[in-house]
């Protein structure tokens, strides 16, 4: 995640340097940080554009990764509901009386 430390970097650094500025050209207070918020926003718009699309992609990536896993683990999920279904409906009566049901004869 190289890619995500190195966008939040950048941002941070472009919130220092806006409040630094923003300092020496007379805000203070509350009024310094709101403006810093939005100059910051603005620059990191702007200025890191290519380093969000990067870490976008990555992002996407390892989503992608994360869904196949997960289809996958779906899939074998349900395979094994289908196994234990198929055992179960051929040794209904055993299961039951296993279990301490009353199975019916007839």
């Amino acid at each position: 995640m190289r890619t995500g430390f190195a966008y939040t970097s950048a941002r941070i650094l472009l919130l220092v340097i806006s409040v630094v500025l923003l300092y020496l050209a007379g805000a203070r207070g509350i009024l310094l940080l709101a403006l810093a918020f939005v100059v910051s926003a603005l620059a990191s718009y702007v200025l890191l554009s290519r380093q969000r699309e990067v870490l976008a992609g990555a992002l996407n990536r390892r989503l992608s990764r994360v869904t196949a896993k997960a289809t996958q683990f779906r899939e074998r999920l349900e395979e094994g509901a289908a196994a234990e279904d198929a055992e179960g409906a051929a040794g209904e009566p055993a299961a039951a009386e296993a279990s301490g049901e009353a199975v019916p004869r007839g």
